[in-house]
This record gives C-alpha cells, sequence and structure tokens, in this order.
C-alpha cells in the first residue's frame, strides 16, 4: 500500500490509503496552518504510512492538533501513536467524544469544544459541529474550515473502490450503493434534519473520508443525502 497526497483546498492536504483486499479508501486530512492539523488519525496499523505522508507536507514531528468525527479505528486508531510523535500535539473533539472516550483512551488529556465553537489554528479557523449518531456514534462531528469553506464531512457519502483525489462527479449515488451495502448509518427520526443543517453552511468543498474531494453544488448533495435518510427511515417504518 501506499498513501497519496492532495492539496484540494487553500493547505488542505487529502492523504488517501488505498487497500485493494477490501476495495475500499480511507482519506486523512491535514491542514497544514501555523499548527497543524489532522482531521482522522487513520487505523493504527496504518500509522507509518499516514506519517511519512503527513511529512511531506509538515514535519510529523510538528502536528499541533489531531482531531476526528467520531471514536473508530479508521478516525482514532493512532491517535496515541500521533500523541508520541508530535510531543506538542492535543486531541481536540466534542464534549461528549471527550467526555466518554477519549479523557480516558488518549494518552494526554484532550481539548473539548462546545457545540459550534470555533478554534483558531493559524490562517484557518476550524468549527465544530454536533452531529449525534451521524452518520453513527453519540459524540459524532464534523469541522467546518470557515477559512477555506471546506466540511469535514467523515462517514458521510461513503463509497467503494479507488477515486481521484477530487471530482464533480455524483457523490450520491454510489454513497447510496455503499449505504444499501453496509447499513452503516444509525438512522433516526431527526438524521435527515441533521445533514439539512449542513446543507445550510457555505461550503465549497466536502472533504468525504472514503470518496473525492467534491467541489461541485455542495448543498444539493447534502439535503438529496438527507432526501435518501428519511426513505429510509419511513421504509423501515412502514
Amino acid at each position: 500500500m501506499e498513501t497519496r497526497v492532495a492539496e484540494i483546498a487553500d493547505g488542505v492536504h487529502q492523504l488517501t490509503t488505498y487497500v485493494s483486499d477490501a476495495d475500499f479508501s480511507f482519506n486523512q486530512f491535514l491542514v497544514a496552518a501555523d499548527e497543524p492539523m489532522l482531521f482522522h488519525t487513520g487505523p493504527r496499523r496504518m500509522f507509518p504510512l499516514v506519517a511519512a505522508a503527513v511529512s511531506q507536507v509538515v514535519p510529523a514531528d510538528e502536528l499541533a492538533w489531531i482531531s476526528f468525527g467520531h471514536v473508530e479505528s479508521d478516525e482514532c486508531g493512532s491517535m496515541n501513536e500521533w500523541l508520541g510523535t508530535a510531543p506538542q500535539s492535543t486531541v481536540v473533539q466534542g464534549m461528549t467524544g471527550c467526555m466518554v472516550s477519549i479523557t480516558d483512551l488518549a494518552d494526554r488529556a484532550p481539548r473539548p469544544l462546545r457545540q459550534g465553537e470555533v478554534l483558531d489554528i493559524g490562517g484557518h479557523a476550524m468549527r465544530w459541529i454536533d452531529t449525534p449518531h451521524v452518520p453513527h456514534s453519540w459524540e459524532a462531528g464534523l469541522m467546518y474550515d470557515e477559512t477555506t469553506r471546506t466540511l469535514f464531512c467523515g462517514d458521510l457519502f461513503t463509497r467503494t473502490g479507488e477515486y481521484a483525489a477530487a471530482s464533480n462527479d455524483d457523490i450520491v449515488g454510489p454513497a447510496i450503493a455503499a449505504e444499501d451495502l453496509f447499513s452503516a448509518t444509525s438512522l433516526a427520526p431527526t438524521s435527515g434534519a441533521t445533514v439539512r443543517q449542513l446543507a445550510e453552511l457555505d461550503v465549497d468543498t466536502l472533504a468525504l473520508m472514503h470518496g473525492p474531494a467534491f467541489s461541485g453544488d455542495c448543498r444539493a448533495a447534502l439535503l438529496d443525502l438527507a432526501d435518501d435518510f428519511d426513505r429510509r427511515i419511513t421504509a423501515a417504518n412502514s
């Protein structure tokens, strides 16, 4: 395996590793700010690949912030490896995640963020958005880079296979197919409404964890995904 590095917005670098055995790709995002941030750590066993990719952009030991959407191996499996590599780094996540899991799991105390709180990392203003149970887990949340108008949307729009670093092609159809395959989303009566709130953001780029960076009509894509969530909920209750 090898990890591809591509700049998808000003100072925002996508790190992509394709796992052929699973026909599945994993993205992390490095925000090369004055205080660099990594969003998603990748699994623990993938740490050497991700660390080498980060080092193509900034020295790995200068990473300042480590963040992720929810507690899952591909989101935060190598969190402690990063804390050891970058001695000044801090994990930052939502209040719920820090309370129920991360304070115990992380080797150093995390920095909890309130809903809507903005973290200035020097050249990029990162806003934390609580999205409980969307796509899954109580502590789920997303980061929105107000500076580049990039939404780091985690497992939303997950697709299988390999893909280009960036694309304006449809991302909703492949996401629907993947959900049909995996049934990975925690569907609740409020799931569609949560995604519709994200559609109200001024988004230029959707940074997918398992898909290409999308710079087409981001609002329409989010609304279409919300509609699919509502359709699935209605079908499950009929």
